[in-house]
């Protein structure tokens, strides 16, 4: 939906809420996608927002409640009514209502699960148990199975039955045991002779996961082997149930925001609709974290004090090995964490990636350095000091290649997200290599520098 296409569906939906006209306004709500109601919602106060909920459909509102941001969320569930609320999840499925729960604060949590029917409770709680951005939360218990002795035709059957269901892109066949022995292939089904046995004609060769598998690393396999649902087994091999693509996108786009969040230093969960105090605390500690850096890149250049007197003209230049150094390492960082986040990076790649990147430094930093050079003698005169200058930044760019290639991947071996890296570690060793570099050539050359 287009801005201007949300803007007159706003003022179209705040026309019919003033003039009291629900039954129009449901007529138009059910014309909309329930991203886009979400959307919608997300831009009219509380009290509308509840009312404007009120009037979908079952089925439509729990899609839409679990289309809506953290905020907007809480805010709408403190609205409504708890016998609402526990309708609407119950007809959700399983892996979205676990999604919404998993939202709210654990009192409210509860309270709802306590309410809802037991046997939709129960499934809830069963994918709860499983941690967060794991396969079995995200999973559907709810999924097409036969027994390996069935029938073609009964199978056949069994899909038409089943045509609503979630996952109807594969048929899994499943033993005595409910052990997944394969998936039958609905080509092949159709093709069949109805009296064959779907174990003959399923492949046996299936990729699947287990409820501790982590989100991400689903997402990788659903996108580099084309899947539209894979399955989650046991540790005994008994299918438990499906994670179907759908979710995989929703993974793809979490996690992209929540890398390019970190790389920025912030939380990997705030949205823009957060509120000042919900976002205070964790924006407070990526800032305290990055004033300790900086404390540390100060007082490298504390060590140089006197230089720095003696030659004030040295300040002049420090800006500049920073910035360099910062380019570099991002440059390097963003490759690698994208490489790391997609698979392609591993440990088996690291020496190759590193040579390319050394290489990349090595190059760019020489040309920047004797560009740099012939703009700082052409604006000072001082060909020593522009000479310190390109060896700084020629050095620094060696730097921002190894702790670019290095510190993301050790920090993927001792599990720490990555994506942390380019904002808090990274740039400290560029900075603090880059006006050690500097300043201390300058210092070792000061009596020969004019000042």
């Amino acid at each position: 939906m287009s801005p201007e296409e949300r803007d007159r569906l706003r003022a179209e939906m705040i026309n019919l809420l003033e003039a009291e006209r629900q039954e129009e306004l449901a007529l138009l709500l059910e014309e909309i996608h329930p991203t886009d109601i979400a959307a919608l919602l997300r831009e009219l106060g509380v009290e509308d927002r509840a009312r404007v909920f009120r009037l979908l459909a079952q089925q439509q509102a729990g899609a839409v409640l679990h289309e809506t941001d953290d905020q907007s969320l809480l805010e709408l569930v403190r609205a409504l009514d708890e016998d609402e609320l526990t309708e609407i999840l119950g007809g959700m499925p399983p892996d979205n209502a676990a999604e919404v729960v998993s939202d709210l604060p654990e009192a409210e949590a509860e309270k709802l699960l306590d309410l809802m029917e037991e046997e939709g409770a129960e499934n809830v709680q069963e994918l709860l148990k499983y941690g967060e951005k794991t396969a079995g939360r995200i999973m559907t218990p709810e999924f097409l199975a036969v027994h390996e002795e069935t029938p073609v035709s009964q199978a056949l059957d069994y899909l038409r039955k089943s045509a609503d269901a979630e996952s109807v892109f594969y048929l899994y066949v499943v033993d005595d045991h409910n052990h997944l022995v394969g998936v039958a292939p609905l080509r092949r089904l159709i093709t069949a002779d109805p009296s064959t046995p779907t174990r003959l004609i399923c492949q046996r060769e299936v990729l699947s996961v287990t409820p501790e598998t982590d989100q991400e690393e689903v997402a990788g396999l659903v996108t580099k082997h084309n899947l539209l649902a894979v399955p989650v087994v046991s540790r005994e091999n008994t299918l438990l149930g499906t994670i179907t693509v759908d979710d995989v996108i929703d993974v793809i786009h979490e996690e992209a925001t929540e890398d390019i969040q970190r790389l920025a230093g912030v939380a990997g969960d705030e949205t823009v609709f957060d509120s000042p105090r919900a976002v205070f605390t964790k924006r407070l500690l990526w800032r305290f974290i990055n004033l300790a850096t900086a404390i540390l890149a100060a007082s490298v250049i504390g060590l140089f004090e006197e230089s720095i007197q003696s030659l004030a003209l040295l300040a002049v230049f420090m800006p500049i090995v920073a910035s360099m150094g910062g380019i570099g390492t991002t440059q390097t960082a963003t490759v690698v964490i994208r490489g790391i986040a997609l698979g392609d990076m591993t440990r088996a790649h690291l020496w190759r990636v590193l040579k390319k990147e050394l290489q990349l430094g090595l190059t760019t930093g020489a040309i920047n350095g004797v560009v740099m050079m012939a703009i700082a003698y052409v604006w000072k005169g001082q060909f020593l000091l522009s000479f310190i200058l390109g060896a700084a930044l020629l050095f620094n760019m060696f730097v921002a290649a190894v702790v670019g290639v290095l510190i993301p991947m050790a920090l993927k071996i001792f599990r720490i997200d990555p994506a942390i890296a380019s904002s808090v570690i990274i740039t400290t060793f560029t900075d603090v290599f880059g006006f050690f570099s500097f300043l201390g050539l300058a210092t070792l050359l000061l009596r020969f520098l004019a000042p």
